[in-house]
């Protein structure tokens, strides 16, 4: 056994007990780590940080954490760390130089995502033309979940550089339903009802006021529409539910609802 630990790796002056050493430091350097992350999370959601910035710090850590795991195994394999480093900034430099660029402004960009949190963990929103509720911001990418459950990454730099649409972040939004009707009905009658669907949620608020206005003189239709102020967590239940009721009712009113239609006249000469 001994004579075989002693053996070394052909053109190299690495034995076979230095591999085994190395896997075992890589192995224990990985839990480490782990355990590591672990605490600091812990302790950081003790305190009265966002938790985007928490999982952004502790996504960092681990980063660097697996780097000292990388150089301890390195020198577990008798490579002289010095010279490692040394090469590492050879070649970090060389790749700076042909497209590190995009790297560090996604991680500048997800430092200002984290500091500033226009948006936060948790929170729906639209950016770049996706939208999902936030994941996560990692030091290189945002992370959001969409309704079907499908995993967006999005590089951080398109995140900062981009507009972004919160849909969670006020405690209110408006629901806003649009509904037609024919140009032969009373229109201040139709208003009353459509004022009256919105009355009967209980969950629409009272301040800002409901309100039913007349939107176009379409071509096949005079458009109205519904708004009513909920709170955030209440928006598409509300909106769904006044779109169901507000048909059930114009039908049981025998309010027209039109679909569009063309007119055609035709002469005889």
């Amino acid at each position: 056994m001994a004579d075989i630990l002693s053996q070394t790796i052909p053109y190299t002056d690495i034995t076979v007990a230095s591999i085994v050493f190395a896997l075992v430091v890589l192995v224990a350097g990985i839990v480490i780590a782990g355990v590591l992350s672990g605490t600091f999370r812990k302790g950081l959601k003790k305190t009265k940080l966002p938790e985007l910035i928490i999982e952004f710090l502790v996504r960092f850590l681990r980063a660097l954490l697996y780097v000292g795991v990388l150089l301890a195994v390195v020198s577990a394999l008798g490579v002289n760390i010095s010279s490692v480093v040394v090469g590492l900034s050879a070649v970090i430099g060389l790749v700076l130089g042909f497209g590190m660029q995009d790297s560090l402004n996604n991680l500048a960009a997800g430092i200002w995502i984290a500091s500033l949190r226009p948006l936060d963990k948790g929170e729906y929103v639209t950016v770049n033309g996706m939208s999902g509720t936030v994941h996560a911001v990692g030091i290189m990418a945002t992370e959001l979940l969409t309704p079907d459950n499908q995993f967006i990454t999005l590089p951080n730099k398109l995140v900062w550089g981009s507009p972004i649409v919160n849909a969670t972040r006020m405690p209110t939004r408006r629901v806003a339903v649009d509904v037609g009707v024919g140009y032969s009905t009373d229109v201040p009658k139709a208003v009353a009802i459509a004022m009256d669907v919105i009355k009967r949620d209980s969950r629409v608020l009272a301040d800002p006021a409901p309100a039913v206005i007349t939107t176009e003189l379409a071509d096949s239709s005079v458009n109205l529409q519904l708004r009513a102020w909920v709170n955030t967590s209440d928006f598409w239940g509300v909106k769904n539910d006044l779109t169901i009721a507000i048909h059930a009712e114009f039908g049981a009113q025998d309010i027209e609802i039109p679909f569009p239609q063309l007119d055609v006249h035709m002469y005889k000469n």
